[in-house]
C-alpha cells in the first residue's frame, strides 16, 4: 500500500506564509501553541459549556480547561508514538522530524480542537443549525437564495468547521491565513477533511473522516492547498473531492476521547448526577488499580481512579496506533484509536452511562432548553440587520438608524459583506463566538429587557 510521507506531513511551513523562516530553538509548533493560547477565541472557551451549562461549581469542566487537559494527554500520546516511530525507523530523525515535533504538533492541535464550538455545548450547535434550517427552508427572507452547499453547512452547523474557519481565516491575519499556523498543526486539527455536501452524500459509514464535515465552502481552497502540500491522499466523488486524514489526527482524537469520557464521569459526581460507586465501577476496567483507596475521601478516590485510567488509556491508544500503523499511513484506518484499543468495551460502557444518566440529567436538560431559546432569540434579533444590509445592496451607510444602533450595541462589524453567503456566515461567526454568559446578555439586549 502507498503510504503518506512524514517528511511532507511534518514540513515546516506556515499557512499562506511560505517565505517565513523558522526561528532557532523555537519550532513552529511551539509558536502555534502560543498563538492559539493567546488568542481571544481561546480565552472565550473559559466561559463555554463542556457538559454542564452555566454551572456555578468551579470544579466542573468548561471548554478551556478541557482543551488544556486534552493538550496534555495529546502531548503524552505524541511523545510515546514519536519515540516508537524513531525506534522503528519509520522516519529519519531530523531537526524538524522527531518525537518532539510529533508531540508538539499534537499538543498544539489539541489546544485548538474545540476553539470553534458555540455557547451551550453541542446543544448550541444543534440550536444554530435548527435556526438556519427554519430560516432557509422558509425561503421568504432576504438572505435565503444561497447554494445548496451553503445551505447544508449552515443547517448542520459544525463546530469543527467553525474552528478551522477561525484559525485558518478569521483570527489575526483575517482573510489571509488566519493565525497562520504551521501546516502539520492544521492537518492534525482537521478530523473531518470534507465539506458538508460531500460528507452528506457519502455518509458516515464510508470513512471515519466523513462522519461530519470539517471545512466550510469558503475555506475549502485554503484547506485543499495545505492538504496537497502535506501529501494527504485525495478522493473524488460526485459531490466534490475530500481527503484522507493526517495520521496525527488519530492522536488528537484519542486525547479528546480519553479526556471527555473519563472526566465527564468525574464532573457527574461533582454535580451529583452519578454516585461515587457508579463512577468507580465505570472506571475500574480502565484503571485496574493496584493500591488500596479506603483511606481516601470520595473526591480523592475518584481523582485517583481518573488519573490511573487516563494513564492506562494513553498506553492502550499508543498500542492501537502501532497495531494499525500501516492502515493509518495508507489513509485506510476507519476507526478511532479508542475504538480499536483493548479498552474499547470499557469506553463503550462509559458512553452508555453518559447517554443515559449524564446527558439526560434534569438540570442539564433544563439549561440546554434555556440555552437553545437564548440562541434562537439572539439569531432572530440580529438577522434583520443583515437583511436590511442586503436590501441596501451591502452599503453599510444606507441601513436604518435602528439597525445601525443595534449593530453598535452588539459590536457587529458589517464592513466587507457583499453577498448572502458572507452575511449568513458573519451571523454564524458572531453568535457561535459568544460565551454562554454573553449570549444571555445579548438575548436580553435584542429582546428589549436589558
Amino acid at each position: 500500500m502507498k503510504e503518506m510521507d512524514w517528511g511532507k506531513l511534518l514540513q515546516q511551513e506556515r499557512l499562506l506564509d511560505p517565505s517565513y523562516t523558522p526561528k532557532l530553538n523555537r519550532p513552529l509548533f511551539a509558536q502555534d501553541a502560543d498563538r492559539i493560547v493567546f488568542s481571544a477565541p481561546f480565552r472565550r472557551l473559559a466561559n463555554k459549556t463542556q457538559v454542564h451549562p452555566l454551572y456555578d461549581n468551579d470544579h466542573v469542566h468548561h471548554r478551556l480547561i478541557h482543551s488544556v487537559e486534552t493538550s496534555m494527554v495529546g502531548r503524552s500520546l505524541g511523545l510515546e508514538v514519536g519515540h516508537w516511530l524513531e525506534a522503528q525507523k519509520h522516519f529519519e530523525r531530523t531537526e524538524d522530524t522527531n518525537r518532539f515535533s510529533i508531540a508538539g504538533t499534537v499538543q498544539a492541535a489539541c489546544l485548538a480542537h474545540d476553539i470553534g464550538n458555540p455557547p451551550f455545548g453541542h446543544s448550541g450547535e444543534d440550536a444554530i443549525g435548527d435556526w438556519f434550517a427554519e430560516y432557509l427552508d422558509d425561503k421568504q427572507g432576504a438572505l435565503t437564495s444561497v447554494k445548496d452547499g451553503i445551505r447544508d453547512e449552515l443547517c448542520e452547523f459544525e463546530g469543527n468547521a467553525q474552528g478551522f474557519r477561525l484559525i485558518a481565516n478569521l483570527e489575526m491575519y483575517r482573510q489571509n491565513g488566519g493565525m497562520r499556523l504551521s501546516l502539520p498543526v492544521l492537518g492534525a486539527f482537521q478530523k473531518y477533511p470534507a465539506r458538508a455536501r460531500t460528507s452528506k452524500s457519502l455518509g458516515k459509514e464510508t470513512y471515519v473522516g466523513l462522519k461530519k464535515f470539517g471545512v466550510f465552502e469558503a475555506e475549502w481552497p485554503i484547506f485543499e492547498g495545505m492538504a496537497q502540500k502535506l501529501g494527504l491522499f485525495e478522493e473524488n466523488s460526485d459531490n466534490g473531492s475530500w481527503y484522507r486524514r493526517h495520521p496525527l489526527v488519530y492522536l488528537v482524537e484519542a486525547a479528546d476521547d480519553i479526556c471527555y469520557q473519563i472526566l465527564d464521569l468525574e464532573d457527574a459526581f461533582t454535580s451529583g448526577d452519578l454516585t461515587e460507586s457508579a463512577v468507580i465501577d465505570a472506571l475500574k476496567p480502565i484503571a485496574n488499580p493496584n493500591n488500596e483507596t479506603d483511606q481516601y475521601s470520595p473526591e480523592q478516590r475518584i481523582s485517583y481512579y481518573r488519573a490511573v485510567a487516563i494513564g492506562n488509556a494513553i498506553s492502550s491508544c499508543v498500542e492501537a496506533f502501532k497495531m494499525n500503523y500501516k492502515d493509518i499511513m495508507a489513509g485506510q484506518f476507519n476507526s478511532s484509536l479508542v475504538e480499536a484499543s483493548d479498552l474499547s468495551q470499557a469506553f463503550s460502557e462509559i458512553s452508555t452511562i453518559a447517554k443515559r444518566q449524564i446527558f439526560t440529567a434534569r438540570r442539564k436538560t433544563e439549561l440546554e432548553v434555556s440555552g437553545r431559546n437564548i440562541l434562537r432569540r439572539v439569531l432572530s434579533g440580529i438577522l434583520p440587520i443583515y437583511e436590511n444590509l442586503a436590501l441596501k445592496k451591502w452599503n453599510v451607510e444606507e441601513i436604518s438608524s435602528h439597525h445601525t444602533q443595534v449593530a453598535r450595541a452588539m459590536n457587529l462589524n458589517l464592513n466587507g459583506i457583499t453577498n448572502e453567503e458572507q452575511a449568513l456566515h458573519e451571523l454564524a461567526d458572531f453568535v457561535s463566538g459568544m460565551t454562554d454568559r454573553y449570549a444571555v446578555k445579548a438575548s436580553k439586549i435584542v429582546s428589549g429587557i436589558y
